[in-house]
């Protein structure tokens, strides 16, 4: 009996199978309470609200059965006789579903009648109150949550793949959303917005999305939407919440502190909070696009394969603009992204000034106060002469109508720009200017870099300390493989599992970067692709000559087209193309074909 318990609480408590092994076994605090309360909280509120409606249905049926047994009637022969319990239960049963089978056993008394006529009222009426009840439940918000998170319970039970928890679900979330699903990649999504959730339902997404309608700061909503679960392989926090994504950071650090963590932030004090609890990845768009600004300034290069990389497979090569000399910046909308902007250009050594509607005291340059969608405001900063201007309000009209006033006062000044809405994106567009920024896509951008391919992210940071004349060769390199639109990005690791072909030569150390990517058919023609990055050990080399000595587990990231990486698969797994590649001699791949070879002598 135990062994048959244990069974049907594994089948309703979703407990994983066997089919496969989850990707780590590390130990780690669980909470069963809290799972358990999910799983029957539904159950508790249709009990605690259908408790009077099935008393009353009770009470009822029982009055009508034990009456009607008591009630006198006649048999057929016309004697004194009573129905049984039995006769009444069964007749009342019946009776009370509108079925109605006739008098049974015997044909009914006056008496019984009379007592059957009142039942059937009272039945009636126990029923409207009980079916009104379920009415009343099936609109309380409390089932539905309750229902609801049940259902997201079991559904994330199930899982037996990795998957990324996410929380928020906004625009960012939704971007990186797509991309993810794109790759394949499941998730699961917490948010506190029920419109953001039914969102999920009504995407056309390869997989089905769990999504959980509850605050990113309770840890409850977390635990149900996957964060103990085995495998769950990362945590992104994306709410416009500082305090909740602080609050997903510190939960996850202190229950799974092996997983990767992502989280955005817009505020400097929020971000050193977040690195206390172990070391997650913490994205501040306004930091971020500051850095790329400078990045586009003092190395253009840089700034141009860093912007095609990020965009995705497919982006169209950007154009490489020219920076503005030194000089003046003018920065309008002096709020939270405005201060860390003009902190990034006093950084670089360039004069700053800025325009905000109240004084701000402590600045070490004088601010303008009043309106700067005012041109005497503008001319007052010192926009005539200056070099670059910078609209960064929080409302799109304001920056919009802000470029257009500056590009008609001072015309052919560096202008950067920065996008709140999704929806506005055309009219930037049809603006032209030289940087834009949009928070939702820098957060994604590199939430996706991070967490989908870490490579990508590694070379892109590493690419920041290389000089703008090692970015333009790289550029040129994928120019020349790739053509202007960027070929899709793919990872290999070379060990058993990826690479069984290599085994041999890795281990004696004989195969090269170049050997690898010559072409199986024909070893003096290269394979179309460019390494972006070898990891060996710790150490990653970006952009790699042909002449790296590969080792075995060593990582490798490439850009090329889909039959490229059919090509160099071939090599990963056929015993014969790394002996014709190194070496130049073809042997024969079929089992049968080296049983064959071997048998036949040698020529003299």
């Amino acid at each position: 009996m135990g062994g048959v318990l244990r069974a049907f609480w594994r089948l309703f408590a979703g407990s994983p199978s066997s089919q496969r092994t989850p990707p780590q076994r590390r130990m780690y605090r669980r909470h069963p309470v809290v799972v358990r309360a999910t799983e029957s909280g539904a159950v508790f509120v249709v009990l605690r609200r259908l408790r009077a409606p099935l008393i009353t249905l009770i009470l009822v049926f029982t009055v009508s059965v034990v009456g009607l047994s008591l009630v006198p009637g006649q048999d057929t022969e016309g004697r004194p006789a009573r129905m049984s319990v039995f006769d009444a239960f069964y007749f009342m049963s019946y009776t009370a579903t509108t079925i109605g089978f006739g008098e049974l056993p015997n044909e009914f008394s006056y008496a019984q009648r009379m007592w059957v006529t009142g039942a059937i009222y009272l039945t009636v009426i126990g029923w409207a109150y009980a079916i009104g009840a379920v009415l009343t439940l099936l609109q309380d918000r409390a089932f539905r949550r309750a229902l609801t998170t049940g259902h997201v319970t079991r559904k994330v039970a199930r899982l037996r793949e990795p998957f990324l928890l996410m929380a928020g679900y906004g625009q960012t979330g939704e971007k990186l959303g797509e991309a993810f699903d794109a790759l394949g990649r499941r998730f699961t999504v917490v948010d506190r917005d029920e419109a953001r959730i039914d969102v999920l339902e009504l995407n056309t997404s390869h997989a089905d999305v769990p999504g959980l309608v509850g605050d990113a700061r309770d840890l409850h909503a977390l635990v149900v939407a996957g964060l103990d679960h085995p495998w769950c392989e990362g945590v992104v926090a994306l709410t416009n919440d500082d305090q909740a994504n602080l609050a997903v950071t510190m939960s996850a650090a202190l229950l799974r502190p092996e997983l990767p963590v992502v989280a955005r932030t817009t505020s400097a004090v929020v971000a050193e909070r977040m690195r206390a609890f172990g070391s997650p990845t913490v994205i501040n768009p306004f930091d971020r696009f500051g850095d790329r600004l400078r990045l586009a300034l003092r190395a253009p290069s840089s700034y141009q394969l860093t912007t095609w990389l990020e965009s995705g497979p497919g982006a169209e090569l950007p154009e490489r603009r020219q920076p503005p000399a030194p000089g003046r910046w003018v920065v309008a909308g002096y709020g939270t992204f405005g201060r860390h902007f003009a902190g990034d250009l006093r950084a670089e050594g360039l004069e700053v000034a800025t325009i905000d509607p109240r004084a701000v005291e402590g600045e070490q340059d004088p601010t303008v106060v009043g309106d700067a969608s005012d041109p005497d405001v503008l001319v007052e900063a010192g926009l005539v002469g200056a070099v670059g201007f910078v609209a960064g309000s929080d409302d799109d009209i304001t920056n919009m109508s802000l470029v257009a006033e500056a590009r008609r006062v001072a015309p052919g000044m560096f202008i950067a720009a920065r996008q709140n809405s999704p929806t506005s994106a055309p009219l930037f567009a049809a603006l032209e200017v030289d940087a834009l920024l949009v928070p939702t896509t820098v957060v994604a951008n590199e939430a996706y870099a991070q967490l989908s391919t870490p490579l990508l992210w590694r070379f892109v940071r590493g690419m920041l300390q290389r000089d703008d004349a090692w970015a333009a060769r790289v550029t040129a390199r994928l120019v020349e493989q790739c053509g202007r639109h960027l070929d899709p990005l793919w990872k290999v690791r070379l060990d058993e599992s990826e690479a069984p072909s290599l085994t041999r030569w890795l281990a004696e150390g004989r195969l090269t970067l170049g050997d690898l990517l010559r072409s199986p058919v024909d070893r003096d023609r290269p394979l179309a692709a460019v390494t972006l990055v070898v990891r060996q050990g710790d150490e990653h080399l970006l952009a790699p000559d042909d002449d790296v000595v590969l080792r075995p587990g060593d990582e490798l990231l490439f850009a090329g087209r889909p039959g490229v990486r059919r090509a160099l698969e071939a090599t990963l797994l056929d015993d014969a193309v790394p002996e014709y590649l190194v070496e130049g001699r073809r042997v024969a791949s079929g089992w049968l074909w080296r049983k064959l070879s071997r048998q036949v002598p040698a020529a003299d």
